[in-house]
């Protein structure tokens, strides 16, 4: 049986539904987003993180977001480029729009590198 989607969850779902087709997938100690297939955002302790990549993480670090760095059991540090975003970004579905479709955009750029050479070089910057 799957585990219920927390209220939090619940609300990233509500913020990213304009984009398309939203799934969810509890993972580790949290749970995966996927729009149209594109694995973009995680929420891990109640913090949502949206991917990034360089052509976008600078966006989310100037907004004062952090990327996503976890601990492993012999004390070493990793650093995904998953990034958190704005406190406005979480209040309504057009706040968060302009960050989802930064994280989409990287997401895709990922998968494209991934199935062949040479990244696609455009970018959806927030307005």
């Amino acid at each position: 049986m799957p585990r219920p989607r927390p209220e939090f969850v619940e609300h990233a779902c509500e913020l990213f539904a304009p984009l398309g087709a939203i799934r969810t997938r509890a993972m580790f100690s949290g749970w995966g987003f996927y729009c149209d297939g594109l694995f973009f955002a995680l929420v891990i302790d109640e913090t949502l993180r949206l991917k990034a990549d360089a052509l976008s993480a600078d966006a989310f670090r100037e907004a004062g977001g952090e990327p996503f760095r976890y601990s492993y059991k012999d004390g070493r540090t990793a650093t995904l480029n998953y990034w958190t975003l704005p406190e406005e970004a979480l209040e309504t579905p057009a706040a968060m729009r302009p960050w989802a479709q930064l994280a989409l955009a990287a997401a895709l750029r990922g998968r494209n590198g991934r199935r062949k050479r040479g990244a696609c070089s455009a970018s959806f910057p927030p307005t």
